[in-house]
């Protein structure tokens, strides 16, 4: 429609949902329309276009709480599901300072209802419009009347691009004016009662005032805004990593092991699952293990994402680790041998001794990747530091404060980690 009202042919390009804002800032499209949500903090930043759609903020349970759960304040200490940087996590933040409830930030509004059916989490908390649709696709749980909040969808363009948010509003105004709007949101089954009231007060009201008063914390007050959080998702990196590290280092000193003293049955099956695993790649084995097994074993997301980033990692440095062992001159293990050092005695005062020395490098790389690729694990809803920094950076409308914080701590995790691996090295070489 807008594009036929401007006499232009309309081109879909395909970014992530919290990217639309800064890439039709940057240009890489014209107008934004997809769920975004209108706010004052996005009018202070972006062009945005007049509300379009009005939308309900439902929460959707399991049939046994129907009649338990009606709002936030029911559902205390419980798990509420939702897509993050949206006005429904906001909303169940400020549920949780009142009353416990826990976040858990989704990418995508599929896996939401899924796991609540599967019992992870206890309820949804999404617009009306994505909480029916997912309920004609997936059955088994209700979907409260009672709304939580009301709020509009709009377009939004570059701040600079306001003679085309004008002329886009002239056309949304004509279509509610002639019953195209109506149509299609018929068509779609997406049209109510509330949308006629909604545009009955769009039509009513004057054009906006030119200018929107600026609602964006300055720079300081955002960072002691988000600092907080910026913390507590860097400490969940770090117990995510050591613990993912731990994991990768005991299973693959046992494969490497397997696979240089076991029989050839044994290598060959070792083999194999390392190739498979370094083959693919590490975020579909996250998904594997948290949605794909969740009918045979049903994983937490913080223990779904150790395991599966601790079993990645273990092909590598059993890999790491094989090549140590295998590079110890056979003379020496001969020698050894001659003078009737059993195996494990060879291992433990020959062999180990120096593979360590030749693996500790390569380990610490392995490391510094590990910490780095945890970054993954916000796909099955484990909020770490990348994450947090993208929610923060969804708010702000500005990835550069929350990108160095981020790039900040990250380099507080690994650079001393890198010192303390290279001093290590150092003395060993010269012991």
């Amino acid at each position: 429609m807008i594009a036929e009202g401007l006499n232009r042919r309309p081109q879909f390009v395909q970014v992530a949902w919290s990217s639309i804002e800064a890439s039709a800032e940057r240009g890489d499209f014209d107008v934004g329309m997809s769920g975004v949500e209108d706010r004052p903090a996005l009018r202070a930043r972006r062009a945005v276009t007049l509300p379009y759609f009005e939308f309900r903020e439902v929460l959707a349970v399991r049939p046994e709480d129907r009649a338990r759960v009606r709002r936030l304040a029911d559902l205390q200490g419980r798990k509420v599901a939702t897509l993050g940087s949206t006005m429904a996590y906001d909303l169940l933040l400020d549920a949780q300072r009142e009353w416990g409830v826990v976040p858990v930030s989704y990418d995508d509004d599929v896996h939401p209802y899924s796991d609540l059916i599967a019992g992870r989490v206890d309820a949804v908390l999404l617009d009306h419009v994505i909480a029916e649709r997912a309920l004609r696709r997936t059955p088994g749980f209700v979907i409260q009347p009672e709304p939580v909040a009301i709020g509009h969808y709009v377009g939004v363009l570059a701040k600079n691009n306001a003679a085309l948010r004008d002329s886009v509003n002239e056309i949304l105004r004509a279509r509610m004016r002639d019953g195209s709007l109506e149509k299609t949101f018929r068509a779609w089954s997406v049209w109510d009662d509330s949308q006629a009231k909604h545009f009955e007060r769009v039509l009513s009201e004057a054009p906006p005032p030119g200018g929107v008063k600026d609602t964006r914390e300055s720079g300081v007050s955002s960072i002691t805004a988000y600092l907080p959080s910026l913390l507590r998702a860097a400490g969940v990196t770090a117990l995510l990593s050591i613990l993912s590290m731990a994991i990768a280092v005991s299973v693959g000193l046992g494969v490497a092991a397997g696979r240089v003293y076991g029989g050839r049955l044994v290598r060959a099956v070792l083999a194999i699952s390392v190739e498979v695993i370094r083959g693919t790649p590490v975020l579909l084995q996250l998904f594997v293990i948290y949605y794909g097994l969740s009918g045979v074993v049903r994983l937490p997301a913080f223990a779904a994402a150790v395991i599966g980033l601790g079993l990645n990692y273990a092909a590598y440095e059993s890999e790491i680790y094989r090549a140590a062992l295998e590079a110890i001159n056979r003379a020496q293990i001969e020698a050894a041998r001659t003078l009737g050092l059993s195996e494990v005695q060879i291992f433990r005062l020959v062999r180990g001794p120096q593979a360590l020395r030749l693996a500790l490098a390569p380990m610490t790389n392995d490391f510094v990747a590990l910490l780095k690729d945890s970054s993954l694990v916000s796909v099955i809803t484990v909020v770490e530091l990348t994450k947090q920094t993208a929610i923060y950076a969804t708010n702000t409308g500005s990835w550069i404060v929350p990108g160095i914080l981020c790039a900040a701590i990250y380099l507080a995790f690994s650079l001393p980690l890198s010192r303390f691996a290279r001093r290590l090295e150092r003395k060993w070489s010269t012991a």
